[in-house]
């Protein structure tokens, strides 16, 4: 499922026009967004977890060369799905 496809079935689901659900959709994604990017975590119950994890610097291999490269440390963003959602998947 794509972003236009979700935007449809909320749109059927909620019964409100694709557009309010398309600006539904964008304002939920923003408001993770803004939470991850301060540090935050974003818990939806029965869904499941967004949240900030650390990955480390490295160092890594360029894969043309072989030539060792060093990777930064970044942050990147990590989902913990919760029991409903792994409960309706089993």
């Amino acid at each position: 499922m794509n972003k236009t496809e979700l935007i449809d079935h909320i749109a059927q689901q909620a019964d409100i026009s694709k557009a309010a659900a398309g600006r539904a959709l964008d304002a939920v994604i923003g408001g993770v967004k803004a939470t991850l990017k301060t540090g935050g975590s974003v818990t939806l119950v029965g869904f499941g977890t967004f949240a900030v994890g650390k990955r480390t610097a490295r160092t890594g291999r360029n894969p043309r060369t072989g030539a060792a490269i060093k990777i930064k440390a970044a942050k990147v963003p990590k989902f913990r799905p919760g029991k409903a959602l792994k409960d309706a998947l089993n």
